[in-house]
């Protein structure tokens, strides 16, 4: 854990909540009244957001120390955009916007680390928009799980990365903005190349390198190319 986070969860862990979230329940939903932040402590959970023709698009998989619910903070947003679902249980701080408003600006230095990663976080989804807008069906697959890898990959013998992140086809899907079947064709034509391997929901890389390749990877940083 970084200073910023160190602070940051201090922060949460002494003026917050502590709360116990099982699989699959909801922590906020689009379109609700925006009222708490949340610093996930340990678990898996996906913030998305549904088109208007009903589709879901999944903007995030975030791990422990991230911070979800954190788009109303300091502006007139009184409204959640996105939905917040636990894929694996969780436990989180909570605390009020308005609380954590006030902390933020009695701490001066953390203010500072905190817009700081703020601009990070927003660097990291522009870039994300713009493989999923530019590089095709395939090609948003291919950065997905690029991102995949760097957020929860570990390293294993042979150049071989283990992501050990659980996920259906269909969330998968939902982080490519496109159908399950084109992404279990895709998957399946991967598997049959050895370029990765799965099961039971966790994807095993075997040649990164030729993902990259195949989008022209421009090796962003760590800290941007990621899928939290």
């Amino acid at each position: 854990m970084d200073n910023m986070h160190e602070k940051i969860h201090d922060l949460f862990q002494k003026h917050g909540i502590f709360i116990k979230v099982n699989k699959g329940n909801k922590i906020f939903l689009e379109g609700e009244r925006a009222k708490e932040i949340y610093y996930i402590k340990t678990g898996v959970v996906s913030i998305s957001q549904e088109t208007e023709s009903g589709k879901e698009l999944t903007i995030r998989i975030c791990g422990p120390d991230s911070i979800i619910g954190e788009g109303s903070l300091f502006c007139n947003l009184s409204y959640n955009s996105m939905t917040a679902k636990v894929l694996e249980p969780s436990t989180l701080y909570v605390l009020s916007r308005k609380s954590l408003e006030l902390l933020l600006v009695e701490h001066p230095t953390l203010m500072v680390e905190y817009m700081k990663w703020l601009q990070a976080e927003n660097l990291k989804h522009q870039s994300r928009l713009r493989d999923l807008v530019l590089n095709g069906k395939k090609g948003a697959l291919f950065s997905t799980l690029i991102r995949l890898s760097n957020t929860y990959g570990k390293p294993l013998e042979n150049n071989t990365i283990f992501i050990d992140c659980p996920l259906t086809n269909t969330e998968i899907a939902n982080l490519c903005g496109t159908s399950r079947e084109m992404i279990n064709r895709l998957l399946n034509d991967l598997k049959k190349h050895h370029i990765l391997s799965f099961d039971k929901g966790y994807i095993t890389i075997h040649d990164l390198q030729f993902l990259k390749d195949e989008i022209a990877c421009e090796n962003c940083p760590l800290q941007i190319c990621r899928i939290d």
